[in-house]
């Protein structure tokens, strides 16, 4: 996305604050444009059904927040992935309710792979931390990213699983990607964006609440085609995550326990209401190869439909562009074409990975 529309884009996603859910609707409503909704009338916005005080911030100068954005994103391995970006996973593109934004730290292209959920309880068993430690291991040993909530307890035993056999894992978290919690997985976090990546739909300086935990959860089982839960009592945040995996059609696994232990009654239930029940990583392995050659198949008609052939008018473009910063009013002397045949053209080069936006307002070919 152009910097001008990614800035009005995170000025709208800011606005909205906790009604954010809201923004696609929003953008779908006036086709897509964010300048196009920054310019509209009161009584056009309300007609749209924005309240009268969002209105108001819409249309007030640029969000603070937008600044504070833009310089995070300027910072190596760190992303903006909007909904329209191509590095936005089309897993979780088809949940109800898919993020507008996500904040991602690391590497990006994890997001396409194939992935696992692995969660549980906080307060969970030593023995329910090493089976999930030894799942995540032997499953991301075998190709699979492993996707979890660097909570304490279950999720952070899933992801050393996954870095100690020198796998990939993915980290969502249910705060700005500015802070680390819990602050005792500092270490852990720090080994994950070298190794994996941390995402975030929450902007930066949000403070951990406890009802952005299970909105989090959805984007956990969204991201990935079955969630496995190791340990979890009847309460559980896991469970959660459990259900939301079963609503949006993805494959549910638990594993037994004792009876008598009481953080593994969750799984128990999960079992009984249809939840596959897992011994082995085998089982999930065998349970998923079907689902792991389609999310394969479509990683590679992602990329063949990244790598198309350009039209005439784009390919002279991207040869105007060049592997030197250039602005718009330079590309407009180049090419002949108008601002608006710029604009809408450079778009289509960026979500092609073709150029990327360099300060001051240029483009560069990548």
């Amino acid at each position: 996305m152009q910097k001008d529309l990614l800035a009005d884009f995170l000025h709208l996603y800011h606005s909205l604050g906790t009604r954010r859910a809201g923004l696609l609707a929003l953008l779908e409503y006036f086709a897509g444009d964010p300048e196009q909704v920054r310019c509209c009338s009161t009584n056009e916005l309300r007609a749209a059904g924005i309240k009268l005080d969002t209105i108001r911030k819409i249309r007030a100068r640029q969000h603070p927040q937008v600044a504070l954005d833009l310089a995070w994103a300027a910072v190596d391995q760190n992303h903006l992935v909007h909904y329209r970006h191509s590095a936005y996973p089309g897993l979780l593109r088809q949940i109800s309710g898919y993020p507008a934004l996500l904040y991602a730290s690391g590497n990006l292209q994890l997001l396409h792979e194939p992935q696992v959920a692995i969660v549980g309880s906080r307060n969970c068993t030593p023995g329910g931390a090493q089976t999930a430690f030894d799942f995540a291991a032997q499953l991301s040993a075998g190709g699979l990213v492993i996707t979890s909530g660097m909570a304490l307890g279950i999720d952070a035993a899933a992801h050393r699983g996954a870095l100690h056999a020198q796998g990939k894992t993915i980290a969502v978290t249910g705060t700005g990607l500015d802070l680390v919690y819990p602050s005792a997985n500092r270490k852990l976090a720090a080994e994950i964006l070298e190794q994996g990546l941390i995402v975030s739909e929450f902007p930066l300086g949000t403070n951990a609440q406890p009802a952005n935990f299970p909105q989090r959860n959805r984007i956990i089982s969204g991201l990935s085609m079955a969630t496995l839960v190791v340990e979890a009592a009847k309460r559980s945040g896991s469970l959660i995550t459990a259900r939301l995996a079963a609503e949006q059609g993805r494959e549910v696994y638990a594993i037994p326990g004792s009876i008598h232990n009481p953080q593994t009654r969750g799984c128990h239930q999960l079992i009984r209401d249809g939840a596959m029940l897992v011994e082995t990583p085998k089982d999930i392995v065998a349970g998923l190869s079907g689902l792991v050659s389609f999310v394969l198949e479509q990683q590679c008609e992602r990329s063949e439909s990244q790598t198309e052939p350009l039209d005439h008018e784009h390919q002279q473009l991207l040869e105007a562009i060049g592997y030197d910063p250039v602005n718009c009013d330079i590309l407009v002397q180049r090419s002949g074409l108008t601002i608006d045949q710029l604009s809408s053209m450079l778009l289509v080069l960026e979500l092609s990975d073709l150029i990327q936006s360099a300060p001051g307002g240029c483009f560069v070919r990548i």
